[in-house]
């Protein structure tokens, strides 16, 4: 393979788009004279940063590698021209810059993509464009190829994620373009608002959130791609670009992390692509959004865990190298039949595990069946999960009231600096009396849990319209009790995709998909189930009326009821690994 000893750093080079205007790239190469195979990537934070031009893998060592490494600010953003239209200036922006970078005098013409969060984005949009110097992708806890869901999990707001994204993301950069009237002021006001951002979460309604209200020049920006028909346009320019050429093709190594806030969509991708040239490749580990190290949330999965030691043999790095290596120096049109596509992190047992596919084939879903005698919180034994459908019919009821969610608590989150994400113990969220909880006796055997996970709920409800969730827990025998995974979904749209009609007091069988995870029950251990109706600010709160807290402030309580029993049998479905 050919390396190098030194790299060459040109900054700010220029590439002109298709309608003339200019974006501008750092060019990380070999000082030594030749050819070499491009590596990409295209992001809106700021390729001057540390943060993101070397967040998660370094440009210099690939450099060193052979390659050509080129990190691009996206059309409106810091260096580059234009104005920011957020994903959907991505596809043709990235065909050209793919095409462009092809030409550069030492390239050889092959062109990789690498990248995380919307810099995933940009490699799955040009990709749509099939330019044909693209041959290989390396998208990290991204988005889904062919469902544009932007700051919402079926139809709901990702409240704090939006929000967040916004102001800590967007505003800086913004406002300096656009030339408001006294910058230095703005700064320090959008600094305290981001210090205080938990506070501000809770403004309803959240179309007038006071910290975009501040700066009239970002208002336009946020009523268009955070409040208006922008998702619906995605979905438009992403199905027709789908119908024309199909589904992206290309050789791709999908990362992700069992809570990362874009988990399934990274999942799904992988599943989406698949192809006769067998040429995808999976790795998860037990991570948040854009964060690999080996402790996440309350807990330390161990050394090995890390992104930066996995196994004590690769890092993220080298898992770039090698993929590029295979595809942009070397002539192959599929993996070796020998190698596993699929690499997972478990839990519990804190192991790395190779996987011929996933789903896994010899998964066995197996339903754990909610049953009660009355409430079912903590602070009694009457909130159970057997492995028997109950015969007998009960039900629990509690309260939700929009003026007192339920506090996120860990997750697959994107919060301010990361705040709030990963494996938390749920105690304190398990002792109030509108969480439902429901829990096995303590396990005697191991039980492996890997895949993709549901609940089958059987509610009803007194308001027009409201939210159920579902949390799937592990509980340690001294009580801690980390979550999993979970999941949300609205009376209103249960029907997926078809607006359902309100609700008026009827017994309705609803459809949680919490994603999914990959953890071992150890002996000793129970398995939990946890049933509410709020996770704010992780989601828009429900105010039970039919309406939304993006513009109104009228909340009502709903009385929620959980049925179980034969005829409405409440259970989890949980993809059992069988050793």
């Amino acid at each position: 393979m050919v390396t190098t000893e030194q790299v060459i750093l040109d900054r700010e080079v220029p590439s002109k788009m298709r309608d003339g205007v200019t974006l501008y790239a750092n060019i990380y190469r070999p000082a030594d004279d030749g050819e070499y195979p491009v590596v990409l990537t295209r992001l809106p934070y700021n390729k001057n940063l540390p943060d993101f031009s070397h967040r998660y893998i370094d440009p210099i060592r690939i450099a060193l590698a052979g390659y050509v490494v080129i990190i691009q600010d996206v059309r409106g953003r810091f260096a580059s021209e234009g104005e920011f239209a957020p994903f959907i200036q991505e596809f043709e922006d990235g065909y050209d810059t793919v095409e462009w970078a092809a030409k550069l005098p030492y390239s050889n013409g092959k062109v990789g993509m690498f990248g995380l969060s919307y810099y995933g984005f940009t490699q799955l949009y040009a990709a749509l464009e099939r330019p044909p110097s693209l041959k290989v992708l390396f998208p990290a806890m991204t988005g889904n190829v062919s469902e544009s869901e932007m700051f919402s999990r079926n139809g709901i707001v990702e409240l704090a994620s939006a929000q967040t994204w916004m102001l800590d993301s967007i505003s800086y950069d913004y406002l300096k373009r656009i030339g408001t009237e006294n910058y230095e002021a703005s700064l320090k006001e959008i600094a305290y608002d981001l210090e205080h951002i938990e506070e501000h979460h809770k403004t309803v309604p959240y179309n007038n959130w006071e910290p975009i209200q501040k700066h009239p020049e970002l208002v336009p920006f946020f009523n268009k791609y955070f409040l208006g028909e922008f998702q619906q346009e995605m979905q438009l320019e992403t199905a027709k670009r789908l119908e024309e050429n199909g589904t992206v093709q290309l050789p791709a190594y999908h990362l992700g992390g069992w809570y990362d806030s874009h988990l399934a969509p990274t999942l799904k991708n992988f599943e989406d692509m698949q192809n006769p040239q067998h040429n995808q490749k999976l790795i998860i580990g037990p991570w948040s959004h854009g964060y690999v190290d080996s402790d996440i949330g309350e807990r330390a999965f161990g050394t090995y865990a890390s992104g930066h030691s996995i196994e004590g043999k690769d890092d993220i790095t080298s898992l770039h190298i090698d993929w590029f290596n295979y595809w942009l120096k070397e002539e192959h049109v599929s993996i070796p039949e020998s190698e596993d596509p699929v690499k997972l992190f478990v839990m519990g047992i804190n192991e790395w595990r190779s996987e011929k596919e996933w789903p896994l084939k010899r998964t066995e879903y197996t339903p754990l069946y909610t049953e009660s005698d009355r409430l079912a919180n903590t602070d009694n034994s009457s909130g159970r999960l057997t492995w028997t459908k109950p015969a007998e019919a009960s039900e629990n009821q509690y309260v939700h009231d929009p003026e007192n969610p339920i506090s996120s608590h860990g997750g697959g989150t994107l919060f301010y600096k990361g705040r709030n994400s990963g494996p938390r113990d749920q105690k304190e969220i398990e002792s109030r009396s509108d969480v439902a909880v429901f829990t096995t006796k303590p396990l005697s055997e191991p039980l492996e849990v890997t895949g993709w996970i549901k609940v089958v709920l059987w509610a009803s409800s007194d308001a027009v319209d409201t939210d159920f969730t579902a949390k799937l827990v592990d509980v340690l025998p001294d009580g801690t009790a980390y979550n999993l995974a979970d999941g949300i979904v609205r009376a209103k749209y249960r029907k997926k995709g078809i607006e359902a009609s309100p609700l008026s007091g009827e017994v309705v069988e609803y459809e949680i998909d919490l994603w999914a995870t990959s953890n071992v029950f150890l002996p000793g251990h129970s398995i939990r189930l946890e049933i509410a109706s709020s996770n704010f600010p992780r989601y828009e709160v429900n105010p039970n009326t039919g309406n939304t807290t993006k513009d109104t402030v009228e909340m009502v309580k709903a009385n929620q009821v959980i049925h179980h029993g034969a005829e409405y049998p409440t259970h989890i479905i949980l993809p059992v690994i069988p050793h």
